[in-house]
Order: structure tokens, then sequence, then C-alpha cells
């Protein structure tokens, strides 16, 4: 049987998954603003869940560049 609980993500995992283009400070000041991929805490530590993360690549997906608008990361 296959575990089904989530699994989550550090910034640093998260910073690593998406090749460094988006680093942790960036996460961090996404966290401050209100925008970017849901985290949680757990222990006391930021964890971004990574069905969460699935959800926000795909609302942040565009077909050209005609539909990119800057702020787009929320």
């Amino acid at each position: 049987m296959r575990d089904q609980s989530p699994k989550f993500l550090t910034p640093q995992e998260v910073s690593d998954r998406y090749g460094g283009k988006i680093s942790v400070k960036t996460l961090n000041n996404w966290r401050n603003l209100g925008v970017g991929p849901a985290f949680t805490k757990l222990g006391g530590k930021v964890m971004y869940p990574q069905d969460r993360l699935v959800e926000w690549e795909h609302r942040n997906t565009v077909q050209s560049t005609s539909e990119y608008t800057r702020g787009n990361a929320a």
C-alpha cells in the first residue's frame, strides 16, 4: 500500500525544485507579502506541501508572454 501522506519541502528544496530560479530569500519575501505558493509551519519550520506547489504551478502556467503579468506569483 502506498503512503498517502503529503510530502513537504523546505524552502531550500523548493528553490532546488525550480533550479535556483526562485531563491529562498524570494520565498521569504513572498510569504511576508502573502503571495507565492501556499506554505505551512510544522514544528516552527516553514514547509511547502508538494501538492500545493503543483497547484501553484498550474495557476501560473501561461501559453504566451502576452498572458504573463508582473506580480503573477500569487
